[in-house]
């Protein structure tokens, strides 16, 4: 599972997700408590650029991210939450240079959220919005509560999301994916129990 060697990469062993900034050439990767910085043409035994880590982070069992660098920031989530703990996930939002022992400039989190867990993350830098999947708990084959939410990279707090989609009618049973298609204006969300790409016009956040 490792993608680039050795002891230097500094991985814990598992991380499954990462995001690529193209505009300055960096790999972010999640790994539980620390994220870590690559540079993109990196090939084999190449340590992090970067290593954010330490308690003001408040990095905790992250496994989610995604890098906006049209405004300089990136945001991790939590993903796995299971059905009957008192852990309840967050966003957490960062200076896309942060390093080391660095503080979340804003922190996502609390029941206005309705945040459970979120398994991937998008961001749209010309609007400043990300866009979370939130499939409700890890071991629950059909949860309640699950959706697509939006909120701004200036959100902080317990606050609720500025776009919600989901419900009876979306059809979503455990949207685990979510990705944007910005030409057509829509929302693409994989299903794990429908087995499917559901699609939705979304102009709104576009």
């Amino acid at each position: 599972s490792k993608t680039e060697l050795g002891d230097p990469t500094r991985y814990a062993g598992g991380p499954d997700r990462l995001d690529v900034d193209p505009m300055h050439n960096e790999i972010f990767v999640a790994d539980g408590e620390k994220i870590l910085v690559y540079p993109r043409t990196g090939n084999g035994n190449v340590a992090p650029i970067r290593i954010i880590q330490g308690p003001d982070t408040k990095l905790d069992n992250e496994g989610t991210l995604a890098v906006d660098p049209i405004n300089n920031v990136f945001a991790v989530a939590q993903d796995t939450v299971l059905a009957g703990s008192d852990q309840q996930a967050h966003i957490l939002i960062f200076d896309r240079t942060a390093n080391g022992n660095a503080r979340p400039r804003g922190i996502i989190h609390g029941p206005r959220t309705e945040i459970t867990r979120i398994n991937q993350l998008q961001m749209y830098g010309p609007k400043g919005w990300i866009i979370a999947a939130q499939p409700g708990f890890l071991d629950q084959q059909r949860p309640e509560g699950v959706f697509i939410g939006v909120w701004s990279i200036h959100d902080n707090g317990d606050v609720a999301p500025r776009w919600r989609l989901g419900g009876p009618n979306s059809v979503m049973i455990k949207p685990r994916g979510v990705a944007l298609n910005v030409k057509n204006k829509e929302v693409l969300v994989a299903d794990m129990r429908l087995n499917s790409i559901l699609t939705y016009y979304f102009p709104e956040i576009f």
